[in-house]
């Protein structure tokens, strides 16, 4: 509950800044926030590491191993962009090339909501750099420093082990698209 308020209060706050640069900012930092409250509440539940959010908030976590992904299912590009939403189509969202169906959280990925332009794409260079403009979003890792790839790494962390979303495979190549 009062968790609850802390957010409300904090996006009102987020509401009433006066630039919008001020803003970006501090919507970036709630996001972040939250997801290491989703993250350390994962660490709690399935490793019983009751410390997990005091470890994130003095930057002490150890990172958890992400390279192995759950199974070897497969999503091909098209099928990625299909995962739009509309017409009861899934909600994916891809983060180096892990794709991960967020449909349960329609209020925040659906058509017109705030993340929806991450969906149907693999947003990485957006989570790693906290740029949501549409040119952020795209696979290019390339010229990210350490400490954006391991914000990266903490935002697939959290599509990981959150408890509504679900990872559905690894983006491949196309086969068709391979031939023509």
């Amino acid at each position: 509950m009062r968790l609850r308020f802390a957010a409300a209060a904090l996006a009102a706050l987020a509401v009433l800044c006066c630039t919008p640069a001020a803003k970006t900012r501090l919507t970036t930092a709630l996001g972040r926030f939250f997801r290491d409250v989703a993250r350390a509440r994962a660490r709690t539940r399935r490793y019983g590491n009751k410390y997990a959010l005091a470890q994130m908030v003095l930057k002490t976590e150890a990172p958890l191993d992400l390279s192995e992904p759950q199974h070897d299912g497969t999503v091909t590009q098209s099928e990625l962009e299909d995962g739009d939403g509309v017409d009861g189509a899934p909600v994916y969202v891809a983060l180096r090339g892990r794709v991960y169906d967020v449909s349960a959280g329609a209020k925040f990925y659906g058509a017109g909501k705030p993340y929806h332009h991450f969906v149907g794409r693999d947003a990485s260079r957006a989570f790693a750099t906290g740029c949501r403009a549409a040119e952020c979003v795209s696979a290019d890792l390339d010229g990210l420093d350490p400490s954006q790839l391991r914000e990266l790494d903490r935002w697939m962390e959290m599509y990981e082990t959150h408890d509504k979303y679900t990872f559905v495979g690894t983006l491949v190549e196309d086969p068709v698209d391979k031939y023509v």
